[in-house]
């Protein structure tokens, strides 16, 4: 993968589709890689890449299938080997706010399913290891909610180890189980948002549903671990798938072009470890089916093309292991197709039982082997046990515990369980478990893992099969994991299984090169007169008469029925320095023509610019000369038009000058005229004002008079009133009198007290003046013993409205007031225009006198206000 980024092209594009090509990388490396006995960073699970490029040879973006995960791990390590990478990465790299968040402890000893004696790789910094991951989903696409959420699944994974059970018996008798501590339960729910006592239920109870018919029963203790570890197992699993897919729909090509695709298969190596279970049985399955398809593509065919082509060839022997293939995947008898009868057959079903039915089956297999088999040639063989079945592969003999071989290839999670994960609040665990769902029950026996694998598998020799495969072959110089140390018989087993000895032998006894004549006519004809450059015959007989024109020895070659057959590597590149060679020539004979060619042509440039030289010089000779005419003529005519107007200016000046005299004479003459008639206006005004001012002293005495003759006339009314109003209340007293006890006439009173004050507010408020501080309008009072209630009413509205305008004020609009009013304390009563100024927003910086630095140092120095004064002199031509 970095090969193919550094060798690709440039560009912002290009750039980012490479860069996450490479970052999806880490992400699938903590999540399925794991450190085993033989390898610190082991990948655990199968990798097929389909990277697309276009016509370029940019990358566009890419595919990934994964294969069977080692879910095992999860749950349970072999001795010296670590649970999957981001476990520990998780605790030892993620800050405290996020362990707290996740309710985990960096101690590692504090979880079940992380094994301790190897917890700790020497080179491996797992901390650093989880930030790179972390930046490395982030420049693949992940958003920072999906990132918490994968790691929510994570830190739930690792709890589901802690939960523990006790026993129970209940009344009937059966057993069941407990939760001991339900800390870690609460934990998990808190994580994932499900009901405690929904997922606490799914733990103790199995409902089996079955037609029409629904039965719960509770589990033991034993099958309430089984029940939690399949849990964590599915749960890690569907995790890794979906992260597979969220890489995907980042990852893949965005525009829709014609492309080509290379694949990358990183799939696991051939494992034989002391204790081989059911993960070491598929993988050394998919091993053999890669052997199969290596065998096909390399040995088999090369000997076959030979045959096909008419070739001299003596056969060579190899190994062919469609026989183990056929033991493994056989529809019938394969041992894959008895595991899942098995493990769908009714009644009691065993290991033992999968074991004695392969026994009975396969018994006479020559590549099987078993201690209980009908064959007596293993009876006496002590070191295959009871409980084992042994293979010879094609890299060698493998020895298999059947212990949990039915249980693995079931991979069954209780449907209690399932739904209570879709009943989650998370949105991701909802979405890995949609067979929970209650509307989408589905009665029918999920498909085991084998023979899910094996359909994987299928598909993916059939896409190997369409592409044109390179082989990389890894060799392990030693189980040390150490440099400089090479183990010679440890290589040579490796280079035996592999089947490289047999390639080997089959390249040495065969042609190294071969090419259809077509091709190589057309590659090598410029070294032959007679092909050069067009061969008119058929391709083979150019090539015949190219070869013996080259006199190249006849046991150095061989013709078959569409190629040509090299079998020396030193004929290849003697003709390939022969072609160098003739090319080189051919690049000088070229050379040549082409210098001629561009010295001619260079020529007859030369040659066409000389003649437009020419003839752009004789059209600027007779330009300048034109130029020079006309400029004299010019001359000449200017110093005729300058005369002829210095003349008329002479006499328009005269004009001039007689118009200004009679203009001025006349101007004086209306000044003397618009005087005199201003004095007699003036006149007329001073005894317009006179008259005025006497008939307005003798308006205001009359109206004065007129006043206080109202004024007596009111008082009189008033007393009338008061005296009236008295009488008729004495009258009513006495008339009303004996229906009232004694103090009823204060009560009357008070009565009418209350109306006249409940009508003067009621009046009041329809009579409110505008809200404008300036406005000094207030309704009369309408009775005289309300004069001070009048009168501190109108000075709260006063107060009040005056608050109200002062809110709308902002800050700024405050400041500009405030110096407003300290300018109306400095220039009261001193300046004419200060009246006529009131009404404009006093803006006290217009001269931006704060930024002088003479006026900041005189600040400075004294505390009082400071008045800047600035006069300004203007003269005038009066002056």
């Amino acid at each position: 993968m970095s090969y193919v980024a550094a060798v690709c092209g440039k560009g912002a594009e290009v750039n980012q589709v490479k860069e996450q090509l490479l970052q999806s990388n880490p992400v699938l490396e903590a999540f399925g890689n794991a450190k085993t006995v033989r390898n610190d960073n082991s990948s655990r699970f199968g990798k097929y890449m389909d990277i697309e490029f276009d016509f370029k040879g940019d990358p566009l973006g890419g595919v990934i299938s994964n294969y069977l995960l080692e879910k095992s791990r999860v749950v349970k390590q072999p001795r010296g080997e670590r649970n999957f990478h981001v476990f520990y990465q998780l605790l030892s790299g993620a800050s405290e706010e996020l362990l707290n968040k996740l309710k985990l402890e960096r101690d590692f000893s504090r979880y079940n399913y992380l094994s301790l004696d190897s917890a700790k790789v020497n080179g491996v910094d797992d901390a650093a290891n989880f930030r790179t991951v972390r930046n490395a989903m982030q420049i693949v696409g992940f958003m920072d909610h999906e990132a918490e959420s994968v790691l929510a699944v994570v830190a739930a994974v690792l709890k589901l180890g802690n939960i523990e059970f006790k026993p129970e018996s209940r009344v009937n008798g059966l057993d069941e189980s407990k939760i001991k501590d339900k800390n870690e339960l609460k934990e998990i729910c808190e994580l994932t948002g499900i009901d405690q006592s929904v997922l606490e239920r799914a733990f103790s109870f199995r409902t089996v549903e079955a037609k029409q018919e629904k039965v719960s029963t509770t589990l033991n203790v034993a099958q309430a671990y089984y029940a939690r570890d399949a849990l964590a197992k599915n749960l890690y699993s569907r995790l890794f798938s979906w992260l597979v897919n969220r890489i995907n729909e980042s990852i893949k090509a965005q525009t829709k072009v014609r492309k080509k695709v290379m694949g990358v298969l990183d799939i696991y190596g051939f494992e034989i470890f002391e204790d081989n279970s059911f993960e070491q049985f598929i993988i050394n399955y998919c091993n053999e089916k890669l052997q199969q398809i290596f065998i096909e593509l390399t040995l088999k065919e090369e000997q076959e093309e030979y045959i096909r082509e008419d070739i001299e060839w003596t056969h060579i022997d190899y190994f062919n292991n469609a026989i183990i293939c056929d033991l493994i995947e056989n529809n019938t008898n394969g041992i894959l197709a008895m595991l899942d009868e098995e493990c769908l057959r009714p009644g009691t079903v065993t290991d033992e039982t999968f074991l004695e039915k392969l026994n009975q089956v396969c018994a006479t297999h020559q590549h099987f082997e078993s201690r209980m088999s009908k064959c007596s040639r293993f009876l006496n063989d002590t070191s295959l046990p009871h409980s084992c079945f042994r293979i010879q592969h094609y890299a060698g003999k493998v020895l298999y515990q059947v212990e949990g071989f039915v249980d693995k290839n079931n991979d069954l999670l209780y449907r209690d369980l399932s739904q209570a994960m879709w009943k989650a609040s998370h949105a991701l665990i909802k979405s890995l478990f949609p067979e929970g769902n209650p509307a989408k029950i589905n009665l029918k026996r999920p498909p085991t893992a084998g023979s899910q694998f094996k359909a994987s598998v299928a598909t993916l020799m059939k896409n190997l099969q369409t592409k044109n495969p390179n082989y990389i072959r890894c060799i392990k110089p030693n189980d040390k994991k150490a440099a400089h140390i090479f183990n010679e018989a440890l290589v040579c087993h490796q280079i035996r299984y592999l089947g490289l000895l047999e390639n080997v032998r089959v390249r040495r006894a065969g042609y190294a090169f071969r090419q259809a004549y077509e091709p190589c006519l057309e590659r090598y004809k410029m070294l032959c007169k007679q092909t050069w450059p067009h061969w008119k015959g058929p391709a083979r007989s150019g090539v015949e008469v190219l070869f013996n024109e080259l006199e190249i020895p006849v046991e150095e070659y061989s013709f078959g029925r569409s190629k040509i057959f090299i079998r020396n590597p030193r004929t290849l590149f003697k003709l390939e320095d022969l072609r160098k060679q003739r090319l080189e020539d051919l690049a000088t004979l070229i050379q040549k023509i082409y210098r001629g060619w561009k010295c001619r042509t260079h020529f007859l440039l030369m040659k066409k610019s000389q003649i437009v030289i020419a003839a752009w010089y004789r059209r600027y000779a007779q330009q300048k000369r034109y130029q020079q005419t006309k400029s004299s003529a010019l001359v000449i005519q200017s110093y005729i038009r300058g005369w002829k107007a210095r003349k008329i200016l002479r006499e328009l000046k005269h004009q001039k000058r007689c118009k200004e005299a009679v203009t001025t004479i006349a101007a004086y003459w209306h000044g003397t005229q618009a005087r005199r008639e201003l004095r007699r206006l003036k006149e007329e005004a001073r005894n317009k004002h006179a008259i005025a001012v006497i008939w307005a002293y003798w308006l205001g005495s009359k109206a004065r008079r007129e006043l206080k003759r109202l004024k007596e006339e009111a008082r009189r009314k008033h007393a009338v009133a008061v005296i009236w109003a008295y009488w008729l209340g004495l009258k009513v007293r006495r008339e009303y009198r004996k229906f009232f006890r004694a103090n009823a006439g204060k009560k009357i009173y008070e009565f009418t007290l209350q109306r006249i004050v409940q009508k003067y507010f009621l009046e009041m408020k329809n009579k409110m003046p505008s809200l404008s501080p300036i406005d000094k309008n207030w309704p009369s009072r309408p009775y005289l013993f309300l004069d001070s209630t009048h009168k501190e009413l109108k000075r709260i509205f006063h107060l009040w409205r005056c608050k109200k305008y002062r809110d709308q004020f902002t800050d700024q609009q405050k400041l500009i007031y405030e110096e407003k009013l300290e300018a109306s304390e400095l220039f009261k009563d001193k300046k004419a225009l200060y009246p006529s100024s009131v009404g404009q927003p006093f803006q006290g910086a217009y001269l931006e006198i704060n930024k002088n630095p003479k006026y900041k140092k005189l600040k400075d120095a004294i505390e009082e206000k400071i008045i800047i004064l600035s006069v300004n002199s203007c003269l005038s031509e009066d002056l």
